[in-house]
């Protein structure tokens, strides 16, 4: 099709018009250097089951699928990262589209979910002169801020992961999908057909990952698309089929967010409010205003709206006061006294941070990741607030 990528429609014959389905594959310029493992541990660990799924079974070629809601119909893409030979990293991504059209928007999702463009020289540049973090900076260079494929989903997600681990999060998260979300059908399998998480799942392989390898007629990677059957719900979709508990009433065990009614009511009117228009969260949102929008809504806190920042805006100095993780990982790096009580902890921290500026975001990508590799050796308590 072009330079940058190949395009092969499931028709054969005559080219493609804008409107027929096609598969196209794609490579994905990033600047380098570029922390691949990083974003795509941190997705995987996040997969909402029936929406996302990852393999990270092999380190030297990671994967990550999830499904979209394109201008022109329902899609699926399916990421990859390969090392070279040079240990630098290459991307590609396979498509599953309604339209040829949707090339451009698909590839749009990927970059930003996948923080690709960024020149992570000048961030990387600032970290590494604290000489604490500058261990973590050389080992990791090129970490990478996680974006997202909708600023609406990651509302919801950091809505509903508040206070809770990362684990149950998705778990919630991955049970709202499964009652509101729209179902999607890759070609040959009828709509909403799950193939069924794992009951336990080997380490790399995110919850509806399928396990083993595909028959050998099976393109690459087609087992990954094969185990999403789901999109994540609309805003419009949680405001009419979620119901919010009235106060004082008790916990509904088959409803999709098994949280306390007044977390259920916030997600609830904050859905409201996305799907009407009286709350506006997109890329292009003035900063300050965003965050001042955020916070003046019931149950979003100075964490949750530096959070969304950080994620939606692609704000490189966001710094999220009160994470849990953070302190770990700060505690980990050796950066703050190990004896020192919990909220004295995130006191120092943040007046530490401030000399990070403006690469917060990306000294708490580092951070995160420390406190992830000492809480899976069993040495950190596990973090509460889930960063979904």
């Amino acid at each position: 099709m072009n330079a940058s990528g190949r395009l092969g429609g499931r028709r054969s014959g005559a080219s493609p018009s804008s409107d027929d389905p096609v598969d196209p594959e794609v490579e994905i310029a990033v600047t380098a250097p570029y922390d691949a493992p990083g974003i795509f541990r941190f997705l995987a660990v996040r997969a909402v089951a029936g929406v996302e799924a990852a393999d990270l079974t092999r380190p030297e070629d990671l994967r990550y699928a999830r499904t979209l809601t394109l201008p022109g119909g329902p899609a699926a893409v399916l990421v990859f990262a390969t090392r070279t030979q040079n240990r630098s990293w290459t991307l590609r991504a396979r498509l599953h589209l309604a339209a040829a059209a949707d090339q451009g928007p698909a590839l749009a999702a990927i970059r930003a979910l996948f923080d690709v463009d960024t020149d992570p020289a000048e961030a990387d540049g600032v970290l590494v002169a604290d000489p604490v973090l500058a261990p973590l900076v050389q080992a990791t260079p090129g970490v990478r801020i996680p974006g997202t494929v909708d600023p609406h989903e990651l509302v919801v997600r950091a809505l509903v992961g508040q206070q809770i681990s990362v684990a149950a999060a998705r778990t919630h998260l991955g049970r709202l999908a499964g009652a509101l979300g729209t179902p999607y059908s890759p070609p040959g399998r009828p709509p909403g057909l799950p193939s069924g998480p794992p009951s336990r799942l080997p380490p790399g392989l995110s919850p509806g990952a399928p396990q083993g390898r595909p028959p050998r007629d099976r393109p690459e990677g087609e087992a990954l698309f094969g185990s999403l059957h789901r999109h994540f719900p609309t805003a419009a979709q949680i405001a009419s089929g979620l119901r919010a508990p009235l106060p004082g009433e008790g916990p509904d065990p088959l409803r999709p967010l098994r949280l306390p009614g007044h977390a259920v009511r916030a997600v609830v009117g904050t859905c409201r409010a996305l799907a009407d228009g009286g709350l506006t969260v997109h890329a292009d949102a003035e900063p300050e205003i965003l965050r001042r929008e955020l916070l003046a809504r019931p149950r979003i806190g100075p964490w949750t709206a530096a959070y969304v920042a950080m994620r939606v805006l692609r704000d490189p100095d966001a710094w999220l006061d009160g994470d849990v993780a953070l302190v770990a990982g700060a505690r980990a790096a050796g950066l703050l006294d190990p004896d020192l009580a919990t909220r004295a902890a995130h006191r120092a921290l943040a007046v530490r941070a401030v000399d990070w500026s403006p690469f917060r975001s990306s000294a708490a990508l580092h951070l995160w990741q420390l406190a992830g590799r000492r809480a899976t050796m069993g040495r950190d308590a596990r973090p509460r607030r889930s960063a979904l």
